[in-house]
């Protein structure tokens, strides 16, 4: 069996981190992960959109068991509190994952309050709900807040300097996330194969462990990264495309359609993403390359700089998913897209994928080795 110190940390049968993938809610995704041995990560960025995109909080609130008239914090506690009871005669090992960005401190704090408020009031829950995953800005200034209240902290990272940084705050464990993930990536691309191993040799200790994500779909990509120094790996794309996975059907059946060079990159909501090449994306990257060149050029825009009918396109573009219009649909996803046709059951492509990962290892010395 493929075991790492992550799992260890955990208490997690794999080393793997389901990821808290957006803007659809993941709530029966990230319980039947966590089901099946992985660490299982809720989306929460569907709670920002309640009065200006509600088909995306409705979405979030109705496979969560709470209400559409419930406020953030209240939402976020009845969908924590679901996902303990349906994992905890499982072992299974769960946490939110909360976008931190300068824009978001004030949605970052009720998300993480509520969580260490849940855990307090219900000591069981102390065994399932073991980690905070933050994403999408400083780490700093969290670590006190996060680690004292008993979680394992996690956050995701771009680049060396951006790790480097994470050691600084004190986070338990770093996600290197190449430029071949799904959606939002960064403005300086750095792929996998580079990254994973600079971001091990900068930082990794017996105090901070660091994992991979970004083109991870397989055995093979498993086994690769676990050869670059990683103690386990981030899949979001593949995840995605399981018959648990929340996402909407037109979503999930795109990934398994997807071919070669499926992907490419445009704007997204906080800088470059990556998405599903259709007629609707390529669209997408024209309009990108004319109003947020600085998407292909490694050079940061804003709101403030940007014409806001780029934003305007995404949102109405997410909005036609929710609606299945196919013709109108932006779709993320990584690069692995053009590497999945099937659409399992988690707990199948789980034991898959780990008995892959365990065959190649094993096969390596065979192989290779006089």
């Amino acid at each position: 069996m493929i075991k790492s110190r992550f799992c260890d940390l955990l208490g997690i049968k794999y080393p793997i981190i389901q990821a808290g993938m957006g803007p659809f809610s993941n709530n029966n995704l990230c319980a039947a992960a966590a089901n099946a041995g992985v660490l299982g990560l809720l989306s929460t960025s569907g709670l920002f959109h309640k009065h200006d995109q509600p088909w995306i909080y409705n979405a979030f609130v109705d496979s969560g068991e709470a209400d559409r008239e419930d406020e953030m914090g209240t939402a976020l506690e009845k969908v924590l509190k679901r996902t303990h009871r349906l994992v905890k005669d499982n072992g299974g090992v769960f946490g939110p994952n909360v976008m931190v960005s300068a824009e978001l401190i004030e949605q970052a704090n009720t998300m993480i309050d509520t969580a260490i408020k849940v855990r307090e009031e219900n000591p069981d829950m102390k065994n399932t709900l073991k980690v905070m995953y933050t994403s999408a800005g400083d780490p700093m200034g969290w670590g006190e807040k996060i680690k004292g209240a008993g979680f394992t902290w996690i956050h995701v990272v771009p680049s060396v300097r951006a790790a480097m940084r994470c050691k600084k705050a004190g986070v338990d464990v770093i996600v290197a996330s190449g430029h071949e993930g799904g959606f939002h990536t960064h403005w300086e691309p750095l792929h996998s194969m580079v990254l994973f191993p600079a971001v091990v040799e900068a930082v990794s200790d017996e105090n901070t462990l660091v994992l991979g994500g970004g083109g991870v779909s397989d055995g093979k990509s498993i086994a690769a990264s676990l050869a670059l120094g990683v103690d386990g790996v981030l899949m979001g794309t593949r995840f995605l495309a399981t018959q648990e996975s929340d996402f909407h059907e037109i979503w999930k059946q795109a990934v398994v359609e997807a071919g070669d060079r499926g992907t490419l990159i445009a704007r997204g909501f906080v800088g470059p993403a990556r998405w599903l090449r259709n007629p609707r994306s390529e669209e997408h990257a024209q309009n990108t390359l004319q109003m947020s060149p600085g998407v292909f050029l490694g050079k940061p825009d804003d709101y403030s700089t940007i014409d806001m009918s780029l934003i305007n396109f995404e949102i109405e573009s997410i909005k036609a998913v929710y609606e299945g219009n196919k013709e109108k649909a932006l779709m993320a996803a990584g690069e692995c897209a053009q590497r999945i046709s099937e659409m399992p059951r988690v707990s199948e492509l789980v034991e898959k994928i780990a008995r892959e990962a365990e065959e190649v290892i094993a096969n390596m010395p065979k192989n290779f080795l006089a």
